[in-house]
């Protein structure tokens, strides 16, 4: 078995960090560079930053903000929103970003998939999928944040995504989002059986036993989360530690 992956995910929201439940309630948790910095000296493998508005709001992501946050860290760093040409990806892997992630604009042109990894390599290209159950293994993709629903389904979308050059599939379950109940281990193992690049979790981390659940049953290669790092609720290396006491590989 691979080394699983711990990755803490900054929304960013006015330049501030934010987390809701479910896409909704939000509210600020800190500021993104020194979280950023904290995590990283924590031991954190990647971290991952999310401008969460910008695409409701139709503008590109912060360049600048990204650059001061990959100053302060030694780590992966992916960057998404309001990324909706080669362009744009250009600027913040040149402010310090080392893959780029994309979900909206993806799905609205997925065209934008093939030539990112043509463009740039498939190891920088993350295809985000924000979705949201309706029936047992039926999952509505959406977009703009959660706002939108779309026609785009979780497992075909996912395919595609891989088809046309994605290096990673980042898939948030919405109905799981800060719930604090766990992962959507069904899907997570689903997708992983059907895919061959890297699955990365996101959605329902509430305790050190989820991360176990979502690497073992999920067999998702890297599991997400927020708020429980932002509140320290559980210090990474306190559930690096949990995870390799139950044979679980990690970094």
């Amino acid at each position: 078995m691979l080394s699983k992956r711990i990755i803490p995910c900054l929304d960013i929201r006015n330049g501030k960090t934010v987390k809701g439940v479910k896409f909704l309630d939000i509210k600020e948790v800190g500021d993104p560079v020194e979280l950023g910095a904290l995590y990283a000296r924590q031991g954190a493998d990647e971290l991952v930053f999310l401008d969460i508005t910008a695409s409701h709001e139709k503008r590109k992501t912060f360049a600048d903000l990204v650059l001061r946050i990959a100053q302060h860290i030694n780590i992966p760093f992916t960057v998404g929103g309001g990324i909706s040409e080669l362009k744009d990806a250009e600027i913040l892997l040149n402010a310090g970003a080392d893959k780029i992630s994309i979900n909206s604009s993806a799905v609205r042109n997925p065209q934008l998939i093939s030539d990112m990894a043509k463009h740039f390599g498939s190891q920088f290209v993350v295809v985000a999928i924000d979705a949201k159950q309706v029936e047992d293994d039926d999952w509505v993709v959406t977009v703009n944040g959660g706002r939108i629903p779309t026609e785009k389904r979780l497992f075909s979308w996912a395919r595609e995504a891989e088809d046309r050059g994605a290096g990673e599939i980042l898939f948030t379950s919405m109905d799981h989002d800060g719930v604090k109940k766990g992962f959507a281990n069904e899907a997570l193992a689903r997708l992983s059986e059907e895919l061959s690049i890297p699955i990365i979790a996101s959605g329902g981390a509430g305790a050190k036993e989820h991360f176990k659940d979502v690497f073992t049953i999920g067999k998702a290669d890297a599991g997400l989360a927020a708020s429980i790092f932002h509140f320290n609720e559980i210090p990474i290396p306190e559930l690096k530690d949990y995870l390799r006491s139950h044979n679980i590989p990690v970094r």
